[in-house]
C-alpha cells in the first residue's frame, strides 16, 4: 500500500448514501428480448466485455415513463445486471454511473417479479480507485430524470482528495 493509499484510509469514515426511499423500489416484469444479441460493453481501460442484452425493466418516477435494459454477463446464471446513470451522476453520484445486480433467488418476489431497487445501487470499484477496471453505462440505459436512492459520490474522491 503506497502513502497515499494509506493516508486515505486513514481518513475514510463510512459510505455516503441518501435516506432510503420507497419511491425508488419496484416488483417488475421484465420484457425479455425475444432476439437477445450480445453486446460488447466498454470497459474504463480501454478493453471490452460481451454481456447478452436480456430484457427490459419498464416503470415510472414522479409519472415519467422509464427504461433500463438488463444484462447478462453469463447466459446460463439466473442473475441480471443492471447498469444506469441519471440526473444525480457527475453531481451527487459517481459520474460514469451506479450497479444494481439481481439475484433470482434473493431479488424475486413469490408471484416472479424482479425487485428492482434504486436504493441498493452501488458505484462501481473504479469509484474508489483507478486500479479498477469497470464496464460503462451504455447509452441505452441513461436516465434523464434523478434517482435520489443508493450510494452518493465516495467522499474522499468528490472533494477532490
Amino acid at each position: 500500500m503506497g502513502k497515499a493509499q494509506f493516508e486515505e484510509r486513514k481518513r475514510f469514515k463510512e459510505l455516503d448514501y441518501y435516506s432510503p426511499n420507497p419511491n425508488y423500489h419496484f416488483e417488475l416484469e421484465i420484457h425479455e428480448h425475444e432476439g437477445k444479441k450480445m453486446v460488447k460493453m466498454a470497459y474504463t481501460k480501454g478493453n471490452e466485455h460481451d454481456f447478452l442484452r436480456w430484457g427490459e425493466f419498464q416503470f415510472r418516477v414522479s409519472g415519467q415513463k422509464q427504461f433500463l435494459q438488463a444484462y447478462k454477463s453469463n447466459p446460463i446464471e439466473d442473475k441480471l445486471f443492471i447498469p444506469s446513470k441519471d440526473g444525480t451522476s457527475g453531481k451527487e453520484t459517481y459520474g460514469a454511473g451506479r450497479y444494481i445486480d439481481l439475484e433470482s433467488e434473493r431479488d424475486r418476489t413469490p408471484e416472479g417479479k424482479w425487485i428492482l431497487d434504486f436504493n441498493k445501487a452501488y458505484n462501481p470499484w473504479c469509484a474508489y480507485s483507478e486500479t479498477y477496471t469497470c464496464p460503462f453505462v451504455p447509452p441505452e440505459n441513461w436516465l434523464k430524470i434523478p434517482i435520489y436512492a443508493g450510494e452518493k459520490n465516495y467522499p474522499l474522491k468528490s472533494k477532490g482528495k
